[in-house]
C-alpha cells in the first residue's frame, strides 16, 4: 500500500465491516467538529491538516458534548471501544476515498491516544 504506508488495506476493509453506518458518520462529523475547532483556535478560516492524535481528541470532545454521560455507551453500542478503532473507522474512509491522508499519517497515530475508561467515566458524578 503506497500512500498509506505499511498498512493491510484487507485487513482494515475487514475490521470495518463491524461498524454501523452511524460510526462512519460519527467519524465524519466529528473531523468537521475538530476542523471546527480548529480554526477558532487559531482565529483563521485555513483548514489545515488533522493528526490522527487530534481528531481522536476531537471526537471524544464531540462525543461528551453531544451524549454527555452516555458518551461511552453510545459509542460502544456503535462498536467503537478504543482509538484504535477510530483508526480503523477513518483508514476504511480513506480507502473509500471519503478522507486524505497526508506521507506522515499513520495507523499507529490513534493508537491508545486515552484510554476511554478515564475519559468517559469521569463524567459520572461522584457517589459520595
Amino acid at each position: 500500500m503506497s500512500e498509506h504506508g505499511q498498512i493491510n488495506l484487507d485487513a482494515i476493509r475487514q475490521q470495518a465491516e463491524r461498524f454501523n453506518d452511524e460510526a462512519f458518520q460519527f467519524i465524519r462529523d466529528g473531523l468537521a467538529y475538530t476542523l471546527k475547532m480548529q480554526q477558532a483556535e487559531h482565529g483563521s478560516d485555513e483548514q489545515r491538516h488533522v493528526t490522527g492524535q487530534e481528531l481522536s481528541i476531537g471526537l471524544r470532545d464531540l462525543a461528551i458534548k453531544r451524549y454527555g454521560m452516555l458518551a461511552e455507551t453510545v459509542l460502544k453500542r456503535w462498536g467503537i471501544l478504543r482509538t484504535d478503532d477510530f483508526g480503523v473507522l477513518v483508514y476504511a474512509m480513506i480507502d473509500r476515498g471519503e478522507f486524505r491522508s497526508s506521507p506522515d499519517d499513520s495507523i499507529e497515530d490513534f493508537q491508545g491516544v486515552y484510554d476511554f475508561a478515564e475519559e468517559f467515566r469521569g463524567l459520572w458524578p461522584s457517589c459520595n
